[in-house]
C-alpha cells in the first residue's frame, strides 16, 4: 500500500513511516519539518501529495495542552482546517482510507465511580479547590470521594481545553467525509506516548519529556499537584504497528471507529517521574504542588476493543520504555 503520512517527520509520524516501510507498504512522508511546502492546510501541495496513494495516516498536529486560550486560533487552523483541506482533497482523488492521530483527551476526566451512585462525570474542577491542594473529583451528587477506573470508546466526550476540542473536530470532519464517500475511517485515540525522539521541553510537550528535558539539564523533574494524577504511558512503537493494523484492516466503510490506543497498565505521573530519574541516575522529583487548570485528575484507557477486534497489543513493558526513554536523545522539533 502506498500511504502518505502527514507529519510523518515528527515523533510520532517518523516511528510510522518506519513500521510502514518494515511491514512492505510504501509511505509517503508530507511534512513541513522536511518541505516548507508541505502544509497540510494547503490544497494543491495536499492534493499533488495524495497522487498514486492508496490511504492516508494524518498524524499532523499542533498539540498539547499549549500556552494557553490565546492559542486557540493556531491549533483551530492547524488541526481542523488542516484535517478539513486533507479530507477535501481526498475525497476529490478518491482515497478511501484513513487513520487518523486521535487522542483520549476527548473524553475529559476518566471513568469515576461513586460508592452511593455508581458511574458518575464530575465537572471541571475548580481553581480554588486546586489551590488548596483538594485535587481529586467528588460525586456531583453527593461530594463523596470517587474511584478511578477505565474508560471506554463508548464514553461521554467532554474535551476540556482547545487541544482537546480540536482533537474531537477532528473525529467528526473524519466521520462525516466517512458517510460521505463511503470510505472507511479509523481514529486512534492515543494515551499518553512517550519514547525515543520526544520533542525536547517546549508548552506543547507531553510530561514525560518535561521530566526528560529536566534530567537532561541537571534539574528535578517537577511534578505538578501532588503526583498521583493516573495515566496510561504507552510506548510510541507500540502506537506506531497501532497504525500499521489499523491501515491494514478490514474495518466498516461510511463511519468512522474509534479505538483507545493504551498499554492497558496505568501508572500515577509520580511513578514516571520517579522511574525516569531512576533509570537516568537522578535528580529525584520535586512533587510542587502547582497545578494547571484544563487538566484532568484522572485518565485511563480500556483499549480491549484495539486487541479484540485488530489484534493488536502493546510489547513494550513500563520498566522497560522508561530505561529505554532515559537514555534516548530528544529532537528539537
Amino acid at each position: 500500500m502506498r500511504v502518505l503520512v502527514s507529519g510523518g517527520a515528527g515523533f510520532i509520524g517518523s516511528q510510522v513511516v518506519d513500521v510502514l516501510r518494515a511491514r512492505g507498504h510504501e509511505p509517503v512522508v508530507f511534512d513541513v519539518r522536511e518541505d516548507p511546502g508541505a502544509d497540510v492546510r494547503d490544497r494543491d501541495a495536499v492534493l499533488r501529495a495524495l497522487s498514486g496513494v492508496d490511504a492516508v495516516c494524518h498524524q499532523a498536529a499542533m498539540v498539547g495542552l499549549g500556552t494557553g486560550f490565546a492559542d486557540a486560533a493556531d491549533y483551530v487552523s492547524h488541526n481542523d482546517l488542516g484535517t478539513a483541506v486533507l479530507l477535501t482533497a481526498m475525497a476529490e482523488q478518491g482515497v478511501r482510507r484513513l487513520v487518523l492521530a486521535g487522542s483520549m483527551v476527548v473524553y475529559g476526566e476518566g471513568r469515576y465511580t461513586c460508592g452511593r451512585h455508581g458511574v458518575v462525570r464530575p465537572g471541571p474542577r475548580a481553581a480554588t479547590d486546586l489551590a488548596a491542594g483538594r485535587f481529586e473529583p467528588t460525586c456531583p451528587m453527593c461530594g463523596e470521594e470517587l474511584t478511578p477506573g477505565l474508560v471506554g470508546e463508548d464514553a461521554p466526550v467532554d474535551p476540556r481545553n482547545v487541544y482537546a476540542t480540536t482533537k474531537l473536530t477532528q473525529e467528526h470532519l473524519a466521520a462525516a467525509w466517512a458517510r460521505s464517500t463511503g470510505g472507511a475511517a479509523v481514529s486512534l485515540r492515543y494515551h499518553n506516548v512517550y519514547g525515543p525522539g520526544m520533542p525536547r521541553d517546549t508548552p506543547y510537550a507531553g510530561v514525560a519529556s518535561f521530566f526528560r528535558s529536566a534530567l537532561a539539564r541537571g534539574e528535578a523533574p517537577r511534578v505538578f499537584e501532588d503526583g498521583r494524577q493516573r495515566r496510561d504511558f504507552v510506548h510510541v512503537r507500540d502506537v506506531a504497528i497501532a497504525n500499521a493494523v489499523a491501515l491494514e484492516a478490514e474495518t466498516a466503510p461510511g463511519v468512522l471507529t474509534a479505538y483507545n490506543t493504551g498499554s492497558g497498565d496505568p501508572h500515577t505521573v509520580g511513578d514516571m517521574a520517579r522511574a525516569l530519574a531512576s533509570a537516568y541516575g537522578g535528580p529525584e522529583p520535586v512533587v510542587t504542588g502547582e497545578f494547571r487548570l484544563g487538566d484532568v485528575r484522572h485518565i485511563t484507557a480500556d483499549s480491549s476493543r484495539l486487541r479484540a477486534e485488530l489484534g493488536w497489543k502493546p510489547e513494550v513493558g513500563f520498566d522497560e520504555g522508561m530505561r529505554e526513554f532515559a537514555g534516548s536523545a530528544l529532537r528539537d522539533s
